[in-house]
């Protein structure tokens, strides 16, 4: 309901797009923003450990959806969508089952929402179809700017061809959101103008959605650039004439933040990304404990991505984001191969802890003895030049054995004469080709 004005007392009447009977409702909410590597599973728990009203899950194309295996880890109860890995045959390295999207159903679907990267209506619906059962809302990625999202035609590129961003709404809104009752919503960038922006987000309002967050920066624009509010308020308003839930997003810093910004511009929410991935703790309202110690982050985070069995390489990533850069441990973390390394490095003797660690790594084959890429490249190399050594001293061999052809006889002829000769010798028990071998072939 929004607030009277001074000429006309009566509260006005505004609608209110419905929430499905397992959506969410975005109002009044601080979520963790969709991102590339920080948004895997563990990341996710770890924010919602701290006070994360909702998480969004990072942005997964929907061709890397379709086609994949769905099946439940037996040892996490996570719900997994793999697909083998299609490796170049001649790199060496044999193909292996690669995790596209892990979810764990106990501790985070009722505030999980998908974010799907599409250009297509229909294969949007096809992968969101796959999920849907699993979270509480699917959201369109319509303001990536990075260029494997944008040259599919996915991403920011959507701002530019509105008409078909529309389209994967209402598709995703009839085909996935009213059957599985989820909501669908958009998260979009500013245009060139407050006009330009208007008549977008009227646009993509009228589709069905429940929400919609708006990046607070055009598409040229990098993080480090500060974030534009000047269209914020009148983008809440154009929500809220809908019914469609807004957030706001691009530098929210905390919760407090988060929530002063959404009162001082009329939206209903916000999202943080950047300082999320930094130190998750940010969730954490400060009658709470507030911002927690990078020490205490770090340990948390290690244990759910060891509960969950997360990919280590993505795990060390995170561990790049969440230490301080300056801290004697964190370039000898960098360098660690397991999460029983890790451990060890950062001193956390936590005996359960330390045994699960063990266990993981073995599951994952990180207590193996590491064969990397550059390994199977460097021993082909190896045989490739052992092999050519072998080719050129056969060449050698048989050039000097020419030069040795008696007057008038076929070099050709002498070889098969002299194979022979060794084929005998060999036979016979001799280690080598004389003169006696030669007469008693002959």
């Amino acid at each position: 309901m929004a607030s009277p004005s001074p000429s006309d007392p009566t509260p006005r009447v505004v609608p209110h797009v419905p929430i499905p009977r397992r959506g969410v409702d975005y109002r009044g909410k601080v979520v963790l923003a969709p991102m590339v590597r920080s948004g895997e599973l563990p990341s996710r728990l770890l924010a919602l450990k701290y006070g994360a009203d909702l998480v969004w899950g990072p942005e997964t194309v929907d061709r890397s959806m379709i086609g994949t295996t769905q099946q439940t880890n037996p040892r996490t109860g996570c719900i997994e969508w793999t697909r083998m890995s299609n490796n170049n045959p001649k790199s060496g390295v044999p193909p292996k089952e690669s995790v596209i999207f892990r979810i764990d159903p106990k501790r985070e679907s009722d505030r999980l929402i998908y974010q799907i990267g599409t250009a297509s209506p229909d294969y949007a619906v096809q992968a969101a179809a796959l999920v849907a059962p699993y979270v509480s809302g699917i959201d369109v990625n319509a303001g990536c700017p990075k260029p494997f999202s944008t040259s599919g035609g996915m991403g920011a590129a959507l701002l530019r061809t509105p008409d078909l961003l529309c389209n994967i709404l209402t598709a995703l809104v009839t085909k996935v959101g009213i059957p599985h009752e989820i909501g669908i919503s958009v998260k979009i960038r500013l245009l060139e103008t407050p006009e330009m922006t208007s008549t977008l987000v009227n646009k993509l309002c009228n589709t069905g959605i429940v929400g919609l967050t708006i990046h607070c920066r055009t598409t040229p624009m990098r993080p480090r650039e500060r974030a534009i509010r000047d269209q914020l308020r009148m983008i809440g308003e154009i929500c809220r004439n809908h019914g469609v839930a807004c957030l706001v997003n691009g530098d929210v810093k905390s919760r407090e933040e988060g929530l002063a910004i959404a009162k001082e511009y009329e939206v209903d929410g916000a999202m943080i990304a950047t300082a999320a991935e930094a130190n998750s703790s940010v969730f954490r309202p400060k009658d709470q404990g507030g911002v927690a110690s990078w020490r205490e982050v770090v340990k948390e985070y290690l244990q759910l991505a060891i509960s969950v069995e997360n990919k280590w390489s993505n795990t060390k990533f995170l561990l790049s984001q969440l230490m301080p850069g300056k801290n004697p441990a964190y370039q000898p973390v960098q360098m660690s191969r397991s999460y029983s390394q890790a451990l060890s490095i950062l001193e956390i003797s936590d005996g359960e802890m330390v045994e699960k660690a063990k266990e993981v790594d073995h599951i994952l084959s990180l207590d193996a003895p590491k064969v990397t890429k550059t390994d199977i490249k460097r021993q082909n190399k190896q045989q490739n030049k052992e092999a050519h050594q072998k080719k050129q001293d056969k060449k050698r061999a048989l050039e000097q054995s020419d030069h040795q052809t008696e007057p008038g006889c076929n070099p050709s002829q002498e070889r098969t004469k002299k194979q022979k000769v060794e084929i005998a010798a060999e036979n016979a028990g001799f280690e080598g080709v004389g003169q006696g071998a030669m007469a008693v072939a002959v």
